[in-house]
């Protein structure tokens, strides 16, 4: 078996380093070895990173869909929840709450897609459903108190995944957004991207 460095696999998938540590930290990738203090990467692990396919927001109604960006899982101190952002070593429930957050962005526009892709260095990792209502706070964020967490990723190479959603709209939409590719852009944790480009 070839193994990569760091710096190499992060050479094939044209990423920084960082970016592809967000990926290692939050337990998304399979058989990696350390040696020493490097961590090495499956050549093969690489190549199927590299072949996931873009999204297919086509399939979405909306015209631009909010994009939920977050790093690997921290643990924090707050009254709901225990840790913040994504790790597959969470259980589904920790996880959405780890998920959950307070957040500057156009409640409306989060809404009318109804479906929130969650996403670790540019791959979708887990999907929110459940956002037709939120909160507004004295600091102008928004939350979702009924978001549901309709399925997450356990393995990004393969990928494999975990369905949680029960009605079968939201089980579709976590299926076909798991694992894909889905670059975003923003100075925050809440992008938004076209659905259908041009």
């Amino acid at each position: 078996m070839v193994l990569l460095t760091t710096g190499q696999a992060a050479g094939e998938l044209g990423c920084a380093i960082t970016t592809l540590r967000r990926l290692i930290r939050a337990g998304l990738l399979p058989g990696l070895t350390r040696h020493g203090v490097r961590v090495m990467i499956p050549l093969d692990t690489v190549q199927r990173l590299a072949a996931r396919a873009p999204a297919p927001l086509h399939h979405l109604a909306a015209d631009e869909v909010a994009v939920l960006r977050v790093d690997a899982a921290r643990q924090v101190v707050e009254d709901d929840r225990g840790w913040s952002g994504f790790a597959t070593t969470l259980s589904a429930e920790t996880l959405l709450k780890a998920l959950r957050g307070w957040w500057r962005c156009d409640a409306a526009s989060v809404a009318a897609a109804g479906v929130l892709p969650v996403t670790v260095a540019g791959y979708v990792v887990a999907v929110l459903t459940g956002l037709e209502h939120w909160e507004s706070n004295a600091q102008g964020r928004r939350a979702f108190p009924g978001a549901r967490l309709a399925g997450y990723v356990t393995d990004l190479a393969t990928p494999a995944t975990a369905l949680t959603a029960t009605a079968a709209g939201e089980r579709r939409l976590a299926g076909l957004l798991l694992g894909t590719r889905l670059p975003s852009h923003s100075s925050g944790p809440i992008a938004y991207v076209a659905t259908r480009p041009g």
